[in-house]
């Protein structure tokens, strides 16, 4: 380990999280200024007030001060403001069918049948998001060239009056009109694919296979080098569909070449979609080498102009348009239905998929094991692909309502093709269900509530937060309130999407069986469709209106920043038509700023990051140790502050960032990462610990050890601004305790905000760092009047003198009782750490009554051992 000289620095590098951050707020500063990056990815330090930049304040580590660097990556811009960015929203379906590529369970390289499982689930899910892209081109291509070209401008049509019968006549007029906005839509998806963003560091990424586990987090989050290829056949298949539906639709074959051709490149496109499966180049010997050399550049430029000029054939012969097109009902029903059959072959096939990985998450506690036994994809799959119907059927209702004539009450404008009925019914029966659910579920979360609150009294505070909160009964009451909605969260958090993913599938069948059985004529569906228009009107409307507005105000275009914010994390491997993924960029960047701080070999540099930035700040750690050398690591380290690396991230993406991945980050940090928690925080939790309760008057657990393992901990110390530290995790009280003098605070339960506003965090970034341990800290003893059986040791423990003596695991002990502790004066002066505790022990106490964990006096620290800030009202009152 390497010794602080008297020229260390450390350098903290912060990652904002979800809704953004703008440089001030990153650096936690008044001002600030940009000092690396390229505009886009920015690199901000504190500024004065002639605009330079400035270090951070100090960095106290005990007996000395270490000066500090502050430094934040500001990446928001990458996922919100303007128009162009507020319009990825409509591509929220994309988004999701190629994010549930990531959340596939991990393959057992040596399992064969594991390793088909993988292959068929990987291409079924290209193949979902291929019809996907077909089933948004085909609904635009109904609205546009058989609603409005076809109806509404046909001769003698009494919509869109306005319109002279010079231009009704003309039939390659109105193809090519209602034809173009569609190639405009296909031509903007295809510009969208291709931009990513311009990395400003060396490429040193390592290819791993999407479906393996990696070793470290994040390690096979990497570009996926046939994208081209993979747009090349989104696009041509989308033209196709164009022109299929046009032509007369895929179950009315047609002498037509046209017709043939359409058919051709569709099945191209699907065959080429489904081999390719390669994207990191491991077997380059195999048949994706030579499907990668058929789809060379050539090939895919001959592919995209051939379908261009299928689609131009079409406008200028586009045969007769009277009437609704016969070929609109036809290619509707057939993408969705073929998207229904992959979603469910994607569920069944996951079953077995995930009982082939099991092994890899069995040894872990019930609470770290993945999401539904790592068949999460299969409900966001079909939630994406019910949301794409979902949007363009609203879309198209919503034109058609448009285009009625209003003093014609027996008009019923353009008609619209028979799966539009189905997606009606669809969503009805969904609006249905998830209305009952709510009505049954909301009023028993309130019942619940109000229960809680009525008998919520100082003996239902659990022992945690009285140990947390000791000495502080109105504290203990709101953070237990807080404590018991915030664990809610993020235990059920899952069971929403699962609960949806069950309407969704009764939706499914409901709708099925109104197609294809004749029901009785007491069931009227007529209802049904009634509630779906209007709620697929209703979900149009408010999105369009959403992004209108996010184009124009800061503030809503961060909020529905959130949405990018949490999908475009992921690169590009199952649908290329997704806006670029920002880790590709904000990783590579991280760890270059961090690279060239190290540089300096008196530089330490602790890489920290918010909810979201702790993903980006643990890969970015990951990649930097993997890059320096052994000796260069011990000056590297990771704080994680509200993060969801522990209840979200690796339950969802086992085969991105599992357990076993973050265990051996923890060990090759060696106790260099430390994560800031609250239990009041709905988004973030614990990190590197679990299974922790209070036995004893101590915190005790299980998690991740400094030499990669991972167990039983030592138990927890106090740290000298309150918190509690097991492990690698800061419990934080919250509310803050204080006000304390020339120390800023924050008053109420903060929850997932404000962390840097906690003094824990620079003893935390000093940890990290390597120039602090916990032994500054102390353990302080707090005995529950009543052990329960769950806080009972599985193994019977030796019996207990009376004066109770707590041990850190850290080299600190205390022998004083909590009552002795409230009393200051009549205590005797503590043991110095550097000498030897006598070998006698102290003559046993009378035992003395426990009050309640509510009433528990406040507990002051040792002398020597408490914070200057804290010590400092004490002094003041002393001298009056």
């Amino acid at each position: 380990m390497h010794i602080p000289g008297p020229d260390t620095r450390v350098v903290e590098l912060r990652v904002h999280g979800i809704l953004g951050a703008t440089g001030d707020e990153l650096t936690d500063s008044v001002a600030s200024v940009d000092v690396a990056g390229d505009g886009v990815g920015r690199i901000m330090r504190p500024a004065d007030r002639l605009r330079r930049p400035v270090p951070g304040p100090v960095l106290s580590t005990g007996d000395r001060s270490v000066p500090r660097i502050v430094e934040g990556y500001v990446w928001g811009s990458m996922t919100s403001g303007g128009l162009a960015k507020a319009t990825w929203a409509l591509l929220f379906p994309f988004a999701l069918a190629n994010m549930a590529h990531w959340m596939l369970p991990p393959v057992q390289s040596s399992n064969p049948i594991s390793r088909a499982l993988s292959t068929a689930l990987r291409a079924l899910l290209r193949l979902s998001a291929l019809l996907l892209t077909m089933l948004f081109v085909a609904q635009l291509t109904v609205v546009s060239l058989d609603m409005v070209a076809a109806q509404c401008l046909s001769p003698g049509a009494t919509c869109l009056e306005f319109i002279p019968d010079a231009v009704r006549s003309i039939d390659v007029l109105r193809s090519s009109v209602a034809l173009l906005p569609i190639a405009l839509v296909i031509l903007l998806m295809h510009r969208l694919s291709t931009v990513s963003w311009q990395v400003s560091a060396p490429k040193t990424d390592k290819p791993q296979h999407s479906a393996r586990a990696p070793m470290l987090p994040g390690a096979n989050v990497v570009a996926d080098p046939d994208t081209p290829a993979l747009r090349a056949l989104h696009v041509t298949a989308a033209l196709s569909t164009v022109a299929m539906l046009a032509l007369g639709g895929p179950f009315q074959p047609s002498p037509d070449p046209r017709w043939l051709l359409a058919a051709a490149l569709i099945g191209i496109s699907a065959i080429g979609t489904v081999g390719l499966d390669d994207p990191a180049h491991m077997y380059p010997d195999g048949k994706e080498k030579v499907l990668r050399s058929m789809l060379g550049r050539t090939s895919r430029r001959v592919l995209v102009t051939a379908a261009s000029v299928l689609l131009g054939s079409v406008a200028l012969l586009p045969g007769p348009l009277v009437g609704q097109l016969p070929g609109s009902g036809p290619t509707i029903d057939a993408i969705t239905s073929t998207l229904v059959i992959t979603c469910v072959a994607v569920a069944v096939l996951l079953t077995p998929a995930t009982l082939l990985a099991r092994p890899t998450w069995k040894n872990c506690p019930q609470q770290l094991r993945p999401w539904a036994g790592g068949w999460m994809s299969a409900p966001v799959l079909m939630f994406a692909c019910m949301l794409g119907a979902g949007f363009g059927a609203g879309l198209a209702y919503t034109v058609r309502q448009t285009l009625v004539v209003d003093d014609l009450p027996s008009e019923q404008g353009p008609k619209l093709p028979e799966a539009f009925n189905d997606v009606t019914v669809f969503w009805g029966a969904t609006a249905v269900l998830l209305a009952l659910a709510a009505v049954i579920g909301i009023p028993v979360l309130l019942v619940k509530r109000w229960r809680t609150a009525r008998t919520d009294d100082d003996s239902s505070i659990p022992d945690e937060i009285a140990l947390l909160h000791a000495g502080r009964p109105e504290d203990q009451r709101a953070a237990a309130n807080a404590w018991k909605w915030a664990a809610l969260q993020r235990r059920y958090s899952h069971v929403v999407l699962l609960v949806i993913a069950g309407v969704l599938a009764v939706s499914t069948a409901v709708t099925v069986m109104a197609r294809t059985v004749d029901l009785p004529p007491l069931v009227d569906t007529n209802w049904l469709v009634a509630i779906g228009v209007a709620s697929l009107a209703a979900l149009a409307a408010g999105l369009l209106r959403m992004v209108y507005r996010a184009a124009g105000k800061r503030d809503t275009a961060r909020y529905l920043g959130v949405l990018c914010d949490l999908v475009l994390f992921w690169p590009r491997e199952a649908h290329p038509v997704v806006p670029p993924c920002y880790a590709l960029k904000v990783i590579p960047e991280l760890a270059d700023r961090a690279t060239e701080h190290l540089a300096d070999p008196n530089t330490r540099v602790v890489l920290v990051g918010h909810s979201q930035g702790s993903l980006l700040a643990a890969v970015a750690t990951a990649r930097l140790l993997d890059s320096l050398p052994e000796a260069d690591r011990e000056r590297v380290g990771l704080v994680t502050a509200g993060s969801q690396l522990q209840w979200a991230y690796p339950r969802a993406f086992p085969g991105v960032v599992p357990h076993k991945s973050l265990r051996d980050l923890a060990g090759t940090l060696g106790g260099r990462w430390r994560s800031l928690c609250r239990g009041t925080d709905p988004l973030g939790g614990a990190v590197t610990t679990w299974n922790r309760q209070v036995y004893d008057g101590m915190l005790i657990g299980v998690g991740f050890r400094a030499d990669g393992t991972e167990g039983p901990l030592p138990a927890a110390t106090r740290g000298p601004t309150g918190a509690l530290v097991l492990g690698g995790d800061h419990w934080l009280p919250d509310p803050q305790r204080g006000p304390f003098a020339c120390r800023r605070w924050v008053p109420g339960v903060l929850g997932h905000t404000d962390y840097p506003g906690d003094p824990e965090w620079d003893r935390a970034v000093a940890m990290a760092a390597g120039l602090e341990t916990p032994v500054r800290g102390a353990t302080l003893p707090l005995r529950p009047q009543t052990p329960t059986p769950a806080q009972a040791p599985a193994v019977p423990s030796a019996p207990k003198a009376p004066q109770l003596t707590a041990q850190g695991g850290d080299g600190g002990s205390l022998t004083d009782s909590v009552e002795e502790l409230a009393h200051p004066s009549d205590e005797p002066e503590p043991t110095p750490d550097n000498e030897v505790e006598p070998d006698t022990a102290p003559e046993p106490q009378p035992a003395k009554a426990r009050p309640k964990p509510s009433v528990l006096p406040e507990i002051t620290e040792p002398r020597g051992r408490t914070a200057p800030w804290e010590r400092a009202m004490s002094l003041g009152t002393s001298e009056h």
